[in-house]
């Protein structure tokens, strides 16, 4: 790695976080998320806060995104509205989560979405042609487990970058452990210190954007393992947004 880039990072870092406002919600997300074929899914999207979250990612009709580990396909479902026909999702299970798609993939494509293709990825992420987006939920802090360490991270993080287009958005979403933690609760808890994660990714060549609170919790003391019924659905959790740089 290039000195100035690692003299970048370490410069962001020094700051706080920056807050991006609230940005506005556009008919593209609002009528995706009123779509009557999601009302099995309507109940979360308020716990979810779909609508901010994905008017944050800044995603627009004819775009491609990549759902990176897209669990039942909730995000995936309304992405194909958002984007609409001349844009495209991709829902991708690296191979390492392959188990994870034995039923939630036959399951989406049994749906038919015309803009929606869902594989198994032999690798991490590969793409014919880069993305504008690449968004990842609460799968963050699982890459490094097993035995994975720093250097699953790594290389998650160089997919991700590698299939990008410039000025691409990478959206990462996850539970937050306690301050200073790094990657001790990752297995335990399910949770992993934001810091750790901006660390990471700005040192896999992102700019950072900007962080939303919208999904911020300050009743969630960071102690209890996010399945707890105490806490499970109302974790505080980070929305942090990257940029490649053009």
């Amino acid at each position: 790695m290039r000195w100035s880039m690692v003299l970048a990072a370490s410069a962001a870092l020094a700051v706080p976080t920056a807050i991006v406002a609230k940005q506005a919600v556009s008919p593209a997300i609002t009528k995706a998320i009123a779509d009557p074929a999601r009302a099995d899914q309507a109940k979360d999207d308020e716990r979810r806060k779909a609508a901010e979250v994905i008017a944050f990612a800044g995603l627009k009709p004819g775009q491609t995104v990549v759902d990176l580990i897209p669990g039942a396909g909730y995000w995936t479902r309304i992405f194909t509205g958002v984007v609409g026909p001349t844009g495209h999702v991709w829902a991708v299970w690296p191979a390492a989560s392959a188990g994870y798609a034995e039923k939630a993939k036959p399951a989406l494509e049994a749906r038919g979405l015309a803009n929606v293709s869902a594989a198994v990825d032999p690798a991490i992420l590969t793409v014919d042609k880069p993305v504008d987006l690449v968004w990842t939920v609460q799968n963050y802090h699982d890459v490094p487990n097993k035995g994975g360490g720093e250097v699953a991270i790594k290389a998650f993080n160089a997919a991700v970058f590698k299939a990008l287009k410039p000025g691409g958005i990478y959206l990462v979403i996850d539970h937050v452990a306690a301050a200073g933690s790094g990657l001790r609760d990752t297995e335990t808890l399910h949770r992993i210190d934001p810091a750790i994660v901006k660390k990471q990714v700005l040192a896999a060549g992102f700019v950072f954007v900007g962080e939303s609170r919208v999904l911020a919790d300050p009743k969630d003391d960071h102690t209890l393992k996010i399945f707890d019924p105490k806490i499970r659905g109302v974790t505080d959790q980070f929305v942090y947004k990257f940029r490649k740089p053009s």
